[in-house]
């Protein structure tokens, strides 16, 4: 057997490729049972369904928690394609998307192993493939996926760096663009990070600093992922501009109130990361931050001494300090603000504990650790991949389209009026439901210009506020009467005469 071909089968290889196989599994798997398509998922795919079906470019994407501030269109590029692909089945770019996420857990295997050992690596990829808010996040149809391959990319670019190769630089550059396009708020320290990297490599190590073409390439890099926004805004007499203007300047979106949001941030910051690792054992959750701490601690002169660890330290620190000062959003920090650090984290983990690997005790530690890690996340994980739609407040793709299926079959072929409530106010998931799954699949969607005897009501439970949900349906008893109805999980659809 050749030399190449005994090293690809090797025993290693073919455990990660086992493994990586599960980690696809377990995010693809009952996708069109599970697929979470909601407010902001109906939101991009009427977008995208109108380029498809109507040629109707856009220069702009998804919008930001900062109102009126848009992304651009790279998310919708990215996706649009597979919505084509799948004849306008959100199923199919949500499997791309997983996709990209097992591509991420890959590198952070390498990263994690060429940093800390075989050892790093195999905690990397174990952690990466079955954390249980990893693979929520790894199945979730929406712009900050993309930012798990993001991430890992951005690292391996300032590595590359590290390594003297100047493109590398322009990589960089374009990732914290891309980052800028897909991310949801900390990703802008990405900006930081490069900086940081470029004044410790101005006093250290001159010969890797980007020389005029390099400089003039990288910023050519990002301006590419800004343009079809600076375009839209030139279109628009400056509408992102002023936007972002009043939202940096004149609404205190940063202050300097540092310890007020320390009590409040930290915590959030440690549930964020360790989360990732233990999501119900808090004894356990505990226990491997202050052992990750102490590890910091007792190896921190080696650590020092490797330029990645120090790449690694600026890039999580910078979200860490800066988000502390953030009080824009109605002072509001949420979880997956984060999404490009948490593979960030996982491989800055793994790598400290694989440090500690060359030592009889540090294997034991890591053993202990997969071991606890398995035992907390995989019945969890097990339970939500085989979980049912019919949960009383269940919301998901697949009772969605057992409400439409059931519309569609009482209907019998006539024409109809629907009437919908969803808690967000706006039901974009159901717009395109009946457009995609009703006008397309099943023939008809309903009558929107024109009101006619048959009509449907569709809701959606809504525990937090029962009260709106009772005035939606009191008005609804003064529009038509309820002759049938049937519950799916959350939602319940009737079937009405108009009065």
């Amino acid at each position: 057997m050749p030399k190449t071909l005994k090293k690809l089968i090797s025993p290693l290889n073919i455990f990660i490729f086992l493994i990586l196989t599960l980690a696809l599994f377990v995010r693809v798997y009952r996708i069109e049972a599970l697929l979470g398509f909601y407010y902001d998922q109906g939101r991009d795919a009427l977008v995208i369904w109108d380029f498809w079906k109507n040629g109707k470019l856009f220069l702009i994407g998804p919008t930001t928690g900062i109102e009126g501030v848009f992304r651009g269109p790279w998310y919708y590029w990215l996706i649009a394609p597979f919505y084509i692909l799948g004849n306008g089945n959100p199923e199919t770019p949500s499997v791309f998307l997983s996709l990209t996420t097992v591509l991420a857990i890959f590198l952070s295997y390498r990263l994690a192993k060429n940093l800390g050992g075989i050892w790093a690596g195999i905690t990397a990829l174990v952690v990466g493939s079955f954390s249980l808010y990893l693979v929520y996040a790894s199945r979730w149809l929406s712009n900050p996926t993309p930012m798990l391959a993001i991430s890992m990319i951005f690292v391996y670019s300032l590595f590359w760096v590290l390594e003297g190769k100047k493109w590398a630089w322009v990589l960089a550059a374009f990732m914290a663009g891309m980052a800028m396009q897909f991310g949801s708020a900390a990703e802008v320290f990405y900006f930081l990070g490069i900086v940081a990297l470029a004044v410790y490599l101005f006093f250290r190590d001159r010969k890797k600093m980007p020389n005029l073409k390099i400089v003039i390439l990288s910023a050519l890099g990002l301006g590419i992922t800004f343009a079809p926004q600076i375009l839209f805004d030139l279109r628009h007499q400056g509408i992102l501009r002023g936007t972002i203007s009043r939202f940096l300047f004149t609404e205190d979106s940063f202050k300097l109130s540092f310890w007020e949001i320390a009590k409040i941030r930290f915590p959030l910051y440690y549930d964020v990361f360790f989360s990732k690792l233990f999501q119900s054992m808090t004894t356990a959750k505990a226990f491997f931050a202050a052992t990750f701490g102490l590890l910091l601690f007792y190896k921190g002169k080696a650590i020092a001494k490797d330029k990645r660890f120090v790449v690694l330290g600026i890039l999580l620190a910078s979200p860490v300090i800066g988000m502390l000062f953030f009080q824009g959003n109605y002072g509001n920090v949420y979880d997956y603000y984060f999404t490009g650090y948490y593979l960030i984290f996982v491989v800055l983990f793994a790598s400290v504990l694989g440090i500690a690997s060359k030592h009889f005790w540090g294997k034991a530690i890591i053993l202990i650790f997969l071991t606890l890690f398995l035992k907390d996340n995989l019945p969890t994980l097990r339970n939500y991949i085989v979980s049912g739609v019919d949960g009383p407040t269940t919301i998901a793709f697949g009772n969605e389209k057992q409400a439409l299926d059931w519309i569609y079959q009482d209907a019998k072929g006539r024409d109809f009026n629907i009437d919908v409530y969803v808690p967000p106010v706006i039901p974009y998931a159901y717009d395109y439901l009946f457009k995609w799954y009703g006008g397309s699949r099943l023939g008809r969607e309903p009558l929107r210009e024109k009101q006619i005897s048959l009509l449907y009501t569709l809701y959606e439970v809504d525990p937090p506020h029962p009260e709106r949900l009772e005035v939606w349906l009191k008005r609804q008893a003064t529009i038509g009467m309820v002759e049938e109805e049937a519950a799916f999980g959350g939602i319940v659809v009737q079937r009405r005469k108009r009065i």
